[in-house]
């Protein structure tokens, strides 16, 4: 598999650690758009390679997904990364791109819609729950089909990071079991 992420890499981390204790499971390559991320120095100490990318080569994916055929990828992992899947892209892996969204889908979805401005918005709108969304990802934001959901309770005295610290137990929880089942299934198919 290849972990696709933007950020300080926690969920990377989780997924990366869990599958060092799956024999038949690797992750294979990190593909990083942000210079100095937390997750290309997880990839490192991991011995686990890291592919940059820019906006330019990203939207011409042909380089990127040969680069990622050659290392014989079929699962594609996004944990923290923000931009757009280009159609080229997804049609390349077809039905084998999971994203985790820090809500529970449909709602709170869409562009713009990550980490903090999600918290807000359900804060906002003083939702009594809110969770995680595992999902098949596409070329629109936040719109593949829901692979797994879980929930927890938003207390009427919740704030942002206490709410943000919620979500990110759920996905460090669920993310890596469900990429497991995820790719048994497809393996069983």
């Amino acid at each position: 598999m290849a972990i696709f992420a933007s950020g300080s890499g926690s969920n990377a981390k989780k997924i990366i650690d869990y599958f060092t204790s799956v024999p038949d499971i690797d992750v294979d390559v990190v593909v990083c758009n942000k210079k100095g991320a937390g997750v290309i120095g997880i990839a490192g100490e991991n011995n686990i390679p890291v592919v940059m990318i820019d906006r330019t080569s990203f939207q011409d994916t042909s380089n990127l997904v040969a680069e990622l055929e050659k290392r014989n990828i079929n699962l594609i992992v996004m944990a923290g990364f923000l931009w757009q899947l280009p159609e080229s892209f997804v049609n390349a892996f077809k039905g084998n791109i999971l994203n985790i969204h820090p809500a529970l889908l449909p709602k709170y979805g869409g562009k713009g819609m990550y980490g903090k401005f999600v918290h807000e918005a359900v804060l906002e709108n003083k939702e009594k729950e809110s969770g995680i969304t595992i999902h098949l990802a596409d070329e629109f934001y936040d719109r593949g089909e829901i692979i797994f959901q879980a929930s927890c309770e938003v207390d009427p005295n919740e704030n942002m990071e206490s709410l943000a610290k919620k979500i990110q137990l759920l996905e460090h929880q669920h993310y890596p079991k469900i990429i497991e089942g995820f790719i048994r299934k497809q393996n069983h198919s």
